[in-house]
C-alpha cells in the first residue's frame, strides 16, 4: 500500500527547467504542494505565461501528482524591477561586471522571493519552501549559495516564530545532473515536458527551438542549459 508523504511545501516556480525539476521533486515527497511565481518586471516576462502552461501539462501528464498539486500564487514585485538596474530588468546587453558577476544579477531577488514565499507559507500552513538555487553550476549569484539559504532559513524561522525549512535539491549538482534528476523523477515524459514547455532564456526567445528547448542559445541561462543537456545526453 502506497503511503502519502508527510509535509506541505511551497515551490518557488518560475516555469523554467530548474524550478520544474524542483516541483517534480517536491511532488514525490510531500502530501500537498503549492507554487508561487513572481512578476518583478523581468525582461523575459514570457515566463509568467509559460509557467501556467507547464503547470497545466504537469497535471495532464502525471495523474499521480495531480492530486497533490494545489494552488498557484503570483506576487507582484514590480518595485524590484523599478529599483534594479540589471540586464534582467532593463533592455541592455548581457555582459560581465568587474566583480565577475554577470549584469543579470538582480540584487536581493532571492532574498525577497523567499521572504514573500514564507509569508504565503505561513498563511497557508505550509512548512517547507523549495527553490532551484544552485552553487555548483551557476552564474555566481551570491543569493544562490547554500550559506545564504541556511541564513534565510534561520532568519525566517525566527521571524515567524515557526520552523520553516528551505530545501534546495539542485544545490550540489550540475545542469547535466539536473536533467538526469528530471528523468529519474518523471522519465521521458518529464524531460519532454521540460524541453517543450519550460522557459530559461534571459532574452525571452520563444520562436527558436533547440534539442534542449526554446531560447536564444547564447545568453548565460541558455548556455548552461545547453551544455548540461549535451553532457547528459552523452552518458
Amino acid at each position: 500500500m502506497q503511503t502519502t508523504p508527510p509535509g506541505r511545501a511551497l515551490v518557488l516556480f518560475s516555469g523554467g527547467q530548474d524550478s520544474t525539476t524542483c516541483l517534480a521533486w517536491a511532488l514525490e515527497r510531500f502530501s500537498r504542494v503549492e507554487t508561487v511565481g513572481f512578476n518583478y518586471g523581468q525582461r523575459h516576462a514570457i515566463e509568467m505565461t509559460v509557467r501556467l502552461e507547464t503547470l497545466r501539462e504537469l497535471r495532464a501528464r502525471f495523474p499521480n501528482w495531480r492530486a497533490r498539486l494545489g494552488d498557484d500564487h503570483v506576487v507582484n514585485l514590480a518595485v524590484l524591477g523599478q529599483i534594479s538596474d540589471t540586464a534582467l530588468t532593463r533592455d541592455v546587453a548581457i555582459t560581465y561586471e568587474k566583480s565577475g558577476l554577470p549584469n543579470t544579477f538582480v540584487p536581493g531577488r532571492n532574498l525577497l522571493f523567499l521572504t514573500f514565499a514564507a509569508t504565503i507559507a505561513y498563511r497557508r500552513g505550509l512548512d517547507v519552501l523549495v527553490g532551484g538555487m544552485c552553487e555548483t553550476d551557476f552564474s555566481g549569484y551570491p543569493d544562490c549559495r547554500d550559506a545564504t539559504m541556511k541564513a534565510m532559513q534561520s532568519a525566517l524561522s525566527l521571524g515567524l516564530d515557526r520552523e520553516l525549512n528551505i530545501e534546495t535539491p539542485l544545490m550540489w549538482i550540475d545542469k547535466a545532473d539536473t536533467w538526469a534528476l528530471a528523468h529519474l523523477l518523471g522519465g521521458e515524459a518529464l524531460t519532454r515536458l521540460i524541453i517543450e514547455h519550460t522557459h530559461t532564456c534571459y532574452n525571452g526567445v520563444r520562436d527558436t527551438v533547440h534539442v534542449w528547448g526554446y531560447g536564444c542559445g547564447e545568453c548565460p541561462a541558455c548556455s548552461l542549459r545547453k551544455a548540461g543537456f549535451e553532457k547528459w545526453a552523452m552518458r
